[in-house]
């Protein structure tokens, strides 16, 4: 018993955790914040945008699905792309996914310390932005069923708010509730220069921060490996992606950019508090403060426990410091953990010192991994399924639909995304950065010969398998 505490993974996540942490996952401050910045680009054409990416979401989570649930293991698609594309593969995609949290999380704990200004305005930024980290960072380390526990709260914060406002909102626009009895309607989505008033180009340009709102939605496949019911948990959250991404995303939007005229969106404030302010609910500013500091604390729960357990997975393989394979006794990997947050405290760092700027480009930074990511799911995917036969494809316990029409159209629609980011002038940043990272990644790799030793572990890991299932066929 004590040997399986220090070298396996507890699985701690029940299945009311996963369902609620994939709801979390992909409900973020891109659709809070992140959303009103994508309306003045698009306009109401915001929603087509969120339908479309939408859909390449559910494609991908179903590509990962198909493996995870056959496969649950800790590092999910970074050991798939390791089994089918190659150990360097591998590796780029658990270094790659460690940096884009890392990056991703610098910008939520600074969220967080702007958000809690709100209601203390007189503090520093860095201190919220440093307790943030450390309490997120303690949760992390406690045990796994934490960390779940804290998501599932969060997740369900935010799910409330936004049915809430679903709810509320389709009352005054079809009833007129909080405005005077005068049903609103939905002439809003066409009356303010029409349905496209920046015409394709505007959704085009908003396709970058619409992909980062979704930055999250795979991390359903890093819990694999500490899923008590990995088939079962699994299937059905990523089942529902689609549909929660319609209700949340879209119905949500749909809802305020009926009440309010488009180029309103953004001016006074969030939407959400817009809309709460308008149906007459008090305080509305500081209940949307709040649900949005939760939002930003679950991203920053999200990242530290994707980063753990990618550092945790590239030391299993060899390409990270041995020291990250250390397991607590509550099943965490916490060396790996506190690496992350020590990363993190260049962010805390960066509150002296970064400008508005920087956020465009981080969330920039953020989806180009990303994109690197569902890429290389769908791509590991597209060679596990050609490498079963026949027989093996009928007795797959989840297949993913349409294939391999369905992922060859969404790794299309990706690439068509990178080069629409490397066309427009604000995001142009992350075309140099990421393949930047991904440079001295492969030159570390070579320099270090992890090349040569990954073929020795490979050979001996696989040798161990088939020597641990000989007696399964003996008997």
């Amino acid at each position: 018993m004590k040997q399986k505490q220090h070298h396996e993974l507890h699985r701690g996540l029940e299945e009311r955790h996963i369902a609620l942490m994939s709801l979390g996952a992909a409900i973020g401050v891109g659709l809070f914040l992140g959303s009103s910045s994508a309306i003045k680009l698009a306009g109401p054409a915001i929603l087509l945008a969120y339908a479309l990416a939408g859909a390449g979401m559910f494609i991908i989570m179903r590509a990962l699905g198909e493996m995870a649930i056959q496969n649950p293991v800790a590092g999910s698609f970074s050991r798939y792309a390791r089994d089918y594309l190659g150990p360097i593969a591998g590796y780029l995609t658990g270094w790659n996914y460690w940096f884009l949290w890392v990056v991703t999380c610098m910008a939520e704990i600074t969220a967080v310390g702007v958000y809690m200004q709100f209601w203390f305005p007189n503090t520093d930024q860095w201190v919220w932005a440093l307790a943030a980290l450390v309490i997120m960072a303690a949760v992390n380390l406690i045990a796994v069923k934490a960390y779940g526990e804290l998501e599932f709260w969060f997740a369900l914060i935010k799910i409330v708010t936004i049915i809430l406002m679903i709810i509320v909102g389709l009352g005054m626009i079809i009833f007129g509730i909080g405005n005077g009895g005068v049903a609103t309607g939905i002439s809003n989505l066409w009356s303010h220069g029409g349905f496209l008033p920046n015409g394709i180009n505007g959704v085009l340009m908003s396709m970058q921060m619409v992909l980062f709102a979704f930055l999250g939605i795979e991390m359903i496949g890093v819990t694999a490996g500490e899923v008590k019911n990995p088939e079962k948990s699994l299937a059905r959250a990523i089942d529902s992606v689609f549909w929660r991404i319609l209700l949340f995303y879209v119905g949500a939007l749909f809802v305020i950019l009926s009440i309010y005229p488009w180029d309103e969106i953004g001016t006074k404030g969030s939407p959400f508090v817009m809309t709460f302010d308008k149906l007459g609910i008090p305080y509305a500013a500081g209940i949307i403060n709040f649900v949005v500091l939760t939002a930003a604390l679950s991203s920053c729960n999200s990242g530290i426990f994707s980063t753990g357990r990618m550092l945790f997975n590239l030391a299993q393989q060899g390409e990270a410091p041995q020291k990250f394979k250390n397991i607590s006794r509550s099943g965490v990997p916490n060396i790996a953990i506190l690496a992350s947050a020590g990363a993190l405290l260049i962010g805390v760092t960066l509150n002296y010192i970064v400008p508005e700027k920087v956020f465009q480009w981080v969330t920039s930074i953020g989806t180009f991994g990303a994109i690197w990511t569902w890429a290389i799911i769908l791509l590991a995917q597209i060679r596990y399924r050609k490498s079963l036969s026949v027989e093996q494809v009928q007795n797959l316990k989840y297949k993913m639909p349409l294939f391999p029409f369905s992922s060859y159209v969404t790794l299309a629609f990706l690439i068509s995304v990178v080069g629409l980011m490397a066309y427009f002038p604000d995001t142009r940043i992350a075309l140099i950065v990421g393949p930047a990272w991904y440079l001295i990644l492969i030159i570390f790799y070579f320099a270090k010969g992890l090349h040569k030793r990954k073929i020795t572990k490979q050979a001996k890991e696989e040798e161990n398998h088939k020597q641990s299932v000989k007696p399964s066929y003996q008997r």
